[in-house]
């Protein structure tokens, strides 16, 4: 799939998010924007992922569980839940919970939400994968504030210590967490060092481009013996101009002016 297909399926996402969370009148559009095209590129182009119970695909962890609806969009691109479920985020007895539920649609592979716990998750899917001698590789998406949690760094030295090389976190570097900038609140820099002396390969990354994210992944074929970070620059709010590196939009529903004008900018791929 080239990068044009990328794109057009980049904007159909960012369409889904901001129907479900205007709909919902409550969620997290920041971050789910902001990851976009990381998760495009994950499930249409780098994951072997075509259905959801094939033993031998690779699996994908949403750390950052509140970015939910980016993952439920790609999943709705992927055919693997219906569209029909739009309209139904943060309702009462939905299958399209605030946070991912494993138990309620396919293509979730861990309940997430409590934040800092999906690199550990992910470890031990790895960790059993090469206990296994199997192929399956595991992704998971971390916010960057999120890695102001402990329990990432305990995780991170599991998967140094294990040299899982079927292990690959992405991190959304977007800069802002509900409370401001991570510089303000607390800085999570350098976040290369920081997961080089766990023993881990780093690369860094437009997260908001396909070429850079393309290179990135390429690039991280290419290591043995080392779990692998891809720092994913990118910008909270990405495609809506009034939501664009606002720490403000972190967790709120745009009102009706806001969807329309937000949905007219999306009308265009650049």
């Amino acid at each position: 799939m080239n990068n044009e297909n990328l794109c057009v399926i980049a904007t159909n996402m960012r369409r889904n998010i901001l129907t479900m969370v205007h709909g919902a009148k409550s969620g997290h559009p920041g971050g789910s924007l902001s990851a976009v095209e990381i998760i495009t590129y994950l499930y249409f182009k780098e994951m072997n992922i075509e259905d959801p119970k094939d033993e031998n695909r690779d699996r994908f962890i949403l750390s950052k569980g509140h970015g939910a609806p980016v993952l439920y969009s790609a999943l709705m691109e992927k055919g693997f839940i219906s569209k029909d479920l739009i309209g139904t985020l943060r309702k009462i007895d939905s299958k399209l919970q605030g946070h991912p539920d494993m138990n309620k649609i396919p293509g979730i592979e861990a309940s997430t939400g409590s934040l800092g716990q999906g690199l550990a998750i992910a470890n031990g899917m790895a960790l059993a994968f090469k206990l296994d001698n199997k192929k399956n590789r595991v992704f998971a998406l971390l916010g960057d504030g999120e890695i102001q949690e402990g329990m990432i760094w305990e995780a991170a030295m599991l998967a140094g210590h294990y040299h899982l090389d079927n292990m690959t976190a992405i991190v959304d570097h977007n800069g802002l967490q509900i409370d401001g900038r991570n510089s303000d609140v607390m800085t999570v820099e350098p976040i290369d060092k920081k997961f080089e002396a766990f023993g881990w390969y780093t690369i860094k990354a437009d997260g908001n481009d396909f070429e850079s994210l393309e290179k990135a992944f390429e690039e991280r074929r290419t290591v043995k013996d080392k779990p692998v970070v891809i720092i994913a620059k990118t910008t909270k709010g990405k495609g809506c101009s009034f939501m664009e590196d606002q720490a403000s939009w972190h967790g709120k529903a745009p009102n009706d002016e806001e969807y329309l004008k937000a949905m007219d900018e999306l009308g265009r791929c650049e």
